[in-house]
């Protein structure tokens, strides 16, 4: 016979605190305060971005 009273208690949940957790991997933590990740583009692939957007802008023309 099943115990009719289960279906209304509260239902036992596992927690577990932030200590308890799955330690990180060390080796992205020693590479992400190194600096290591992405990379940034370079001065002149910055300029040459900035330079198509330029020419990308619509030209105000005086029209009399």
């Amino acid at each position: 016979m099943a115990n009719k009273t289960m279906g209304t208690r509260q239902k036992l949940v596992f927690r577990l605190d932030a200590s308890q957790s799955k330690p990180r991997n060390p080796v992205v933590q020693a590479m992400k305060s190194s600096g290591a990740g992405s990379h940034k583009k370079s001065v002149s692939a910055q300029r040459q971005v900035h330079k198509q957007a330029l020419k990308k802008l619509p030209i105000d023309s005086e029209a009399d």
